[in-house]
């Protein structure tokens, strides 16, 4: 348990391999939102992704105490992106973005025309869980287990990987106190800083990893487009196309993910 700013507790898991280089850096793996616990859901706390960067690079300066390579999914991966854009090699010394989103919602992701069409939609929603009454009805509809696994069927590829453990996984953090403010707050916040715009000030190495059958952030869509074209652009970036993967590559096909990450710690990073 960490104490983050004196006042937020933050769980975190830490393991290691007995053989590894003892110059390897260590690796900080940083889920998507509703992924874990208390990361989520302390009572009172405004999220925007600049929060989330500086949560990431804080626990770096007090308790890796290392440079480190960060690893992300989803938001994850896009809160990686502004703490390294923010830090120094001193703090980040690597990067590996699975599915990397373009803001904490949709609403960063104005220049996608499917989206365009949802804006109206995406305020209205806005609006409604500005009131508490609706917004907690929708909530409690929306960590019910069937619900749960129908969403995660639909952005998970590999649909044996949706078992009743993963959707209790989900389900945990949403039964947590400040569970639903932080839902609201998410939703209805600003989307925060676009990768797009920050991944030119980054020269660390740069492992992206896209699963080709993710809903919310295709690789057909600004974000994805992005990144594909970076591989031409940037000596320090390395990109591969997951085929039948879905937006949580680690948990949907993790054998086709460290296929990919092992070799390129080991080359890069002497693991």
């Amino acid at each position: 348990m960490w104490k983050w700013k004196g006042q937020y507790s933050i769980n975190y898991l830490v393991s290691s391999t007995p053989n590894s280089h003892p110059d390897s850096p260590p690796l900080l793996l940083v889920h998507g939102f509703g992924a874990s616990i208390p990361l989520y859901n302390p009572a009172g706390y405004s999220y925007t992704m600049e929060g989330w960067a500086q949560l990431i690079l804080d626990f770096l300066d007090e308790v890796v105490k290392k440079p480190t390579v960060l690893i992300g999914n989803s938001v994850g991966s896009l809160a990686c992106v502004i703490a390294a854009s923010e830090s120094s090699q001193t703090l980040v010394r690597g990067l590996v973005l699975l599915n990397c989103a373009g803001g904490m919602n949709n609403k960063a992701i104005v220049d996608d025309w499917r989206i365009k069409l949802l804006f109206p939609l995406l305020w209205f929603i806005d609006f409604l869980l500005k009131q508490r009454p609706i917004a907690s009805a929708i909530f409690e509809r929306g960590k019910q287990r069937e619900t749960l696994r129908n969403i995660l069927l639909s952005i998970y590829a590999n649909k044996e990987s949706v078992d009743e453990t993963l959707v209790e996984i989900i389900r945990e953090p949403a039964n947590e106190e400040g569970a639903l403010d932080a839902f609201v707050s998410i939703v209805t916040g600003p989307p925060g800083p676009n990768p797009v715009e920050l991944m030119p000030s980054i020269s660390i190495p740069l492992l992206v990893l896209w699963g080709d059958e993710d809903p919310f952030t295709p690789l057909d869509g600004p974000v994805g487009k992005y990144f594909s074209s970076l591989l031409s652009k940037l000596s320090n970036v390395k990109l591969t196309v997951l085929k039948g993967v879905g937006h949580c590559p680690h948990d949907d096909r993790p054998e086709l993910v460290h296929e990919k990450l092992l070799p390129w710690l080991a080359e890069t990073f002497n693991f």
